[in-house]
């Protein structure tokens, strides 16, 4: 392994040490990757100590994603880390995202590619093994030019590990964008039969119900992800959107209040908060006319 990624025995010591990586005497095709990822942000000048408070925080921020450096985009942005996951490119330590904030209210994926720093994984020659394809197919999701190639990759992951959650949360966010809602929900629900525990995927779930009208349905969806990662700040934020739609504003209060602690100065924060304000007022009116009317 030294070898194949040109590393000195004390750099790999180093990471270790840091938590980066795993001490082992035999090292997987995954354990493989994720050393290669964290040689290449370490060569942009990212510290081990940021990279490993990155990957904490990313975990935080996408509730059941196992390990960050492989299932979403990873890139060096100055000296910090940045994250591209299911559209979005976000620095996690700070809690922002580094794309251009979208008009859409619902924190949804994007079909556009948001202008930033070119990833780490450059698209090639599509592995035959597992753990290449599922690689592979993360790599070709960054280009909506090689999307198709992308289904492509997990399809053949499925083929090689009919139980694969990610590969089908990954299939069902690339169907999703294509608004092809009934393969989409087919393959977050696969994900969940695979993994009853996968927060994302009831997350993700919960935004097909939603597009395709089932908000009751939505709502389900999101509060058992909250119920398995209570610091999902999308899942409160989307759940906040539901209860609005349904009219139940005071629900809807609580899981505003829950995403402006979580992301305090991210580009929905100020919806959020603006959310709070209004429902406040609204109570607060309707506590003042009830008084008068008693």
């Amino acid at each position: 392994m030294l070898r194949i990624l040109r590393l000195t025995a004390r750099q790999l010591a180093g990471w270790e040490k840091a938590g980066l990586v795993a001490a082992a005497e035999s090292y997987s095709f995954f354990d493989l990757l994720q050393i290669k990822k964290v040689r290449d942000l370490c060569a942009h000048k990212v510290r081990p100590a940021v990279i490993r408070q990155s990957l904490e925080a990313m975990q935080k921020q996408a509730a059941g994603m196992e390990n960050p450096l492989l299932e979403a985009g990873a890139f060096s942005a100055g000296s910090r880390v940045a994250f591209r996951h299911e559209g979005k490119l976000v620095e996690p330590i700070a809690g922002q995202f580094m794309f251009d904030f979208s008009a859409r209210d619902k924190v949804v994926t994007s079909t556009a590619s948001p202008k930033g720093p070119t990833p780490l994984v450059k698209p090639g020659p599509i592995p035959a093994d597992v753990a290449g394809l599922f690689a592979q197919g993360i790599a070709l999701e960054e280009d909506s030019s090689t999307q198709a190639q992308a289904i492509t990759a997990y399809q053949q992951v499925l083929e090689l590990d009919p139980g694969h959650a990610a590969a089908h949360i990954n299939l069902g966010t690339l169907h999703y964008n294509r608004q092809d809602y009934t393969l989409s929900e087919k393959h977050y629900r696969a994900a969940i039969a695979i993994d009853p525990r996968y927060a994302l995927a009831y997350f993700d779930l919960g935004n097909v119900l939603d597009e395709t009208g089932r908000v009751a349905e939505a709502i389900q969806a999101y509060n058992t992800a909250l119920q398995l990662a209570p610091t999902y700040g999308d899942a409160h934020y989307n759940l906040a959107l539901a209860y609005e739609k349904v009219r139940e504003p005071r629900k809807a209060l609580k899981h505003w209040r829950a995403y402006v602690k979580l992301d305090t100065s991210g580009p929905w924060a100020v919806h959020a908060r603006n959310q709070i304000q209004r429902i406040l007022q609204a109570d607060g009116l309707k506590l003042v006319y009830g008084g008068h009317g008693s």
